[in-house]
């Protein structure tokens, strides 16, 4: 038996415009550029304003549709609504423009180069081997890692021969086809199963009786570990030499390239995108003065043209045709209605938060100095923005700003607190250029151990545990004190 009765319930659901807003904002300028292409060209009702617009006042998108209307559109509507004359520009904000956003270049660098695989297959096309040896070099050269190296066991090439390629050989043979004609392909050191070797078959191709050369191919194969383990007394009294031919070996080790195929693209064509700032801060008499780039503020408005097409549909109502193309019509220019709020949206959203940092970080934006950081989550940005923690979180990912002491990533001027001797809240950015600069001048005969550090740090009035030097340490890449020993 059917009943009726009434339920209430509670849900909440995001619109399609904040879904394509979260969307948008965490895009940085040339990803936005793109997907701002990507819109133009699916949706024929959305263009970018003639640059002589008469309009440069900041305008809004008229709030005319309802959210839920890209769930069901009426094909009876008033086309009226689309037919007003005195329609806004819709910039986004046109004093977010700065006046030096021409100086940046927005187009990806597109550079066409030989890949390291086709270079090696160059020229293992021109040794004198066998057809099926050939054969064997080309599956060794196309298991070659981007940096040159062979990182899978020869076993495994023997076993991938049989099954793939049907040629059965042996793990002998598959070495003395790497070791006599792989790795005596150009770059030198390519086709190396480790850093040893790779190493070694570089500094084997420099053909010298210098002293030096020698030496330095001398520790390489015997005295490896010593070296890697900066053991420096030991390799001076294994060879009973002066430090000062040491010294002249590791010169000649330090012009070697851990790295053959560095030099080569991975792919035939790369693209190279340059870092396009996301937002301008400029000082001006004391002031700090946020912008975002200009290219982050496009104007964009709706089509007049298919305002006009609308318009000739609505003389005939009755004919099915008609109201199709009218629907079709109106959904594009909803979306491009909708679009533009989302731009206007988001530009006002990373103005507010760009506002906001610069207001909390003021004296490092002033002075340049990274001691001058406070520490600042995203909370605190979130609190005075009013905006929530992800939107924040959104807004500073994989952006960069332009700023008088260079083009720095927003998520460095993040950190948390510690508190000093003092009782004062202090960086933790500030806790590790104190660090770096601690170990910059230490005495490279004896590198100050984490143990020292503590010392010295909390002499400087900062307390802090040995574990947490040792962590500071490692996101500054910087090795331990055995490892940072020079001559």
């Amino acid at each position: 038996m059917l009943k009726q009765h009434l339920q209430l319930k509670l849900g909440q659901k995001l619109a399609p415009q904040q879904i394509q807003l979260m969307k948008l904002i965490q895009l940085h300028t040339l990803e936005f550029e793109e997907e701002l292409e990507r819109e133009l060209e699916e949706n024929p009702a959305l263009e970018i304003a003639k640059e002589d617009s008469k309009e440069d006042e900041y305008a809004s998108v008229e709030d005319s549709y309802e959210s839920e209307g890209t769930e069901s559109i009426e094909t009876d509507f008033d086309v009226d609504q689309y037919l007003y004359d005195d329609e806004p520009s819709y910039k986004t904000a046109s004093s977010n423009y700065s006046s030096d956003d021409e100086e940046f270049d927005n187009e990806s660098l597109l550079t066409e180069g030989q890949s390291l695989y086709d270079y090696l297959l160059e020229q293992i096309h021109l040794v004198n081997i066998s057809e099926e040896d050939e054969k064997i070099a080309e599956y060794i050269i196309g298991n070659l890692d981007t940096d040159g190296y062979l990182r899978r066991e020869i076993k495994s090439l023997v076993d991938d021969l049989a099954f793939s390629q049907g040629i059965y050989t042996t793990k002998e043979n598959v070495e003395d086809i790497l070791e006599n004609y792989v790795q005596k392909l150009d770059p030198p050191g390519v086709g190396a199963r480790g850093l040893q070797e790779c190493l070694l078959l570089q500094i084997e191709k420099k053909v010298s009786s210098d002293k030096a050369v020698s030496l330095a191919a001398n520790i390489l194969r015997y005295q490896f570990d010593a070296l890697t383990n900066k053991h420096y007394n030991k390799i001076i009294q294994k060879y009973d030499i002066e430090e000062e031919d040491l010294r002249n070996a590791l010169d000649e080790i330090s012009k070697l390239s851990p790295k053959v195929g560095g030099n080569f693209d991975t792919q035939t064509i790369t693209i190279n995108q340059e870092i396009i700032p996301d937002f301008v801060i400029q000082v001006k008499d004391g002031l700090v003065i946020p912008m975002l780039n200009s290219k982050n503020a496009p104007t964009l408005r709706v089509s007049e043209e298919y305002k006009d097409i609308l318009s000739t549909y609505s003389h005939d109502k009755n004919s099915s045709e008609h109201k199709q193309a009218a629907l079709f019509i109106k959904q594009k220019l909803d979306a491009a209605k909708w679009y533009i709020d989302a731009i206007n949206q988001r530009q006002n959203t990373l103005l507010q938060t760009i506002t906001a940092i610069v207001k909390f970080q003021k004296d490092y934006f002033l002075t340049g100095d990274e001691k001058s950081l406070r520490p600042m989550i995203l909370k605190d940005v979130a609190d005075i923005t009013g905006f929530d923690i992800s939107t924040i979180s959104r807004v500073v990912k994989s952006k960069y700003a332009d700023t008088p002491n260079g083009i720095i990533y927003l998520k460095d001027l993040f950190s948390d607190s510690l508190t000093n001797d003092d009782g004062e809240e202090v960086s933790t950015k500030e806790i590790k250029t104190h660090l770096q600069e601690v170990i910059s001048k230490e005495n490279k005969r004896k590198p100050l151990t984490d143990d020292a550090l503590v010392v010295i740090l909390k002499e400087q009035g900062y307390n802090i545990a040995r574990r947490t030097i040792a962590k500071y340490r490692e996101q500054l890449n910087i090795p331990v004190a055995r490892l940072r020993k020079e001559l």
